[in-house]
């Protein structure tokens, strides 16, 4: 920086500062009069990471997504957040907190990994081609797409037909959709069984098409899921399972280094 040049002040233009009690701005609107009352949480979320207010069709899909991953029941994360907040009643934001910081890429954030190379894969002039090599790439280096197989859900995850229905009916159909389909063909081609297209890797396409970026969308994960364990959270404390789940830890045995 040459004397006498001022340093650039950093700005953000998601929000107005706490210190700036004249006015309260979110994304260019003014939040009291155009945001709130105005645009629904969904609405609000995606205005607020892209800059775009949301038209009904890409409303109508962030609420889905939203919603979809809410809650799976006694998942890895909800047991988490549960032992937790049964150790610590009265600070049920450290339960939630532990319990989303399992949204990764095992559990309920993979998401972003579809979408990723679903960004890339769209990119080829020829998708078939480019999925086939795609697969037989990960296939060589053992390494599990985004967005495919279920321990439970077989041969299609009820999730991802239903957000594929509610695009469509929103009138949601373009290119990342059908290239995550290809992907899945080709891959159970290759693998000579069917590999169940789940709900990451359907929501990793659907948001590609409502141009949701996809270095967001593990935060979606994060948002939607926050719900879901505020409510096992709260639920720990009327109808704990967590005594039931240190049972079955003391259920376990020990074996010294070596044996069985």
């Amino acid at each position: 920086m040459t004397s006498g040049t001022k340093k650039k002040q950093p700005v953000t233009r998601i929000g107005t500062p706490t210190s700036d009690t004249h006015r309260l701005r979110m994304r260019g609107k003014d939040t009291l009069s155009e945001v709130v009352g105005r645009m629904s949480f969904a609405e609000v979320f995606y205005f607020i990471v892209t800059g775009k207010a949301p038209d009904d069709t890409q409303r109508k899909v962030m609420d889905a997504a939203l919603v979809v991953l809410m809650d799976h029941g006694i998942t890895p994360n909800a047991m988490v957040a549960r032992l937790i907040a049964d150790s610590l009643p009265d600070q049920p934001q450290i339960g939630v907190g532990a319990g989303i910081m399992m949204v990764g890429d095992k559990y309920v954030g993979t998401m972003s990994g579809a979408g990723a190379y679903l960004t890339e894969g769209i990119k080829h002039a020829d998708p078939r081609i480019w999925a086939a090599r795609f697969v037989e790439q990960a296939h060589a280096a053992k390494r599990r797409l985004a967005g495919f197989g279920h321990p439970y859900y077989a041969p299609t995850d009820p999730r991802s037909d239903r957000l594929f229905e509610i695009a469509h009916a929103a009138g949601v159909e373009g290119r990342h959709i059908a290239l995550i389909k290809i992907v899945g063909e080709e891959l159970d081609r290759l693998s000579g069984k069917h590999m169940t297209l789940n709900v990451t890797g359907a929501l990793g396409a659907i948001l590609c098409e409502i141009g949701f970026p996809v270095a967001a969308m593990r935060g979606l994960a994060v948002v939607g899921r926050a719900a879901g364990l505020v409510a096992h959270v709260a639920e720990e404390k009327t109808a704990p399972i967590s005594p039931s789940l240190m049972e079955f830890a003391g259920t376990i045995d020990y074996a010294d280094p070596g044996q069985g």
